[in-house]
């Protein structure tokens, strides 16, 4: 087992459930001490005891990254609790959009953005104000490889994956000076639950999908983890503004 984040300070959002707690359990495993941040506060305090039985440090932080009060408060009981935000992984988001866009609601619009772009853009605003406080730290945004080419029916998601990339890329190119390396991970389809209640409506959609990757399959949320624990550590010191596809090839066909 590795331990290059020793006691290392590491903010997760959207931290209970499919790539969010594969990367809490691998930071954990790398020796982090991690503050947890989702909607569900049971599924977090189930989190913690998994952390802790590992005999990692973990607090579960209750957070709706749409409220900048919310995201504020997260931000200031992760210094509490350990000093200094390290790592930040802005994992929360969600994908309540399968229509051509004729068809969408406007309150699907509105509650996409304000979750995958503002939430971002709150989690940013608060974990680089410290960071530049504290003169280094390192964050990865969760896009997707709709956030690189199109998606048919996901017209709105697509927009607010896209969007993560430009807020990644500008406050990269803005903060490089000071030590503050951002970057983004861009999964392709994932075994998680989003994938899993996509194939509870259509159970065909597992070939459909694995064949849209040249790698023939499905990523797992471990496959992700890994290269977001990369992104935060010192071997990709030099990287920063880039968007990192974790898809089997799927942007490339």
């Amino acid at each position: 087992m590795t331990r290059d984040f020793q006691d290392k300070s590491v903010l997760i959002t959207g931290a209970t459930g499919g790539i969010g707690q594969a990367t809490a359990l691998a930071f954990a495993r790398a020796g982090a001490r991690l503050m947890l941040a989702d909607l569900d506060a049971a599924a977090g305090a189930a989190l913690v005891a998994q952390l802790r039985a590992l005999g990692a440090e973990a607090q579960f932080h209750r957070t709706d990254v749409s409220r900048e009060a919310e995201v504020a408060a997260l931000a200031a009981a992760t210094v509490t609790a350990y000093g200094r935000i390290d790592c930040a992984f802005n994992n929360a988001g969600i994908e309540i959009e399968t229509t051509r866009i004729t068809d969408c609601d406007e309150s699907v619009f509105d509650r996409l953005m304000a979750v995958n772009v503002k939430g971002v853009w709150l989690c940013l605003k608060h974990q680089l104000k410290q960071m530049e406080a504290q003169g280094f730290g390192a964050i990865v945004n969760t896009a997707s490889v709709a956030g690189l080419v199109a998606a048919p029916r996901l017209a709105t998601y697509s927009a607010s994956k896209h969007a993560v990339l430009g807020l990644t890329k500008s406050t990269a190119a803005e903060f490089a000076k000071q030590n503050i390396r951002i970057n983004a991970v861009c999964p392709g389809v994932i075994r998680t639950p989003m994938y899993q209640r996509w194939v509870d409506a259509d159970p065909a959609v597992t070939q459909r999908v694995a064949a849209l990757h040249p790698a023939g399959r499905i990523g797992e949320p471990e496959e992700v983890a890994a290269v977001v624990l990369w992104l935060c550590s010192p071997a990709a010191s030099f990287v920063t503004g880039h968007a990192h596809a974790v898809d089997g090839g799927y942007v490339v066909v």
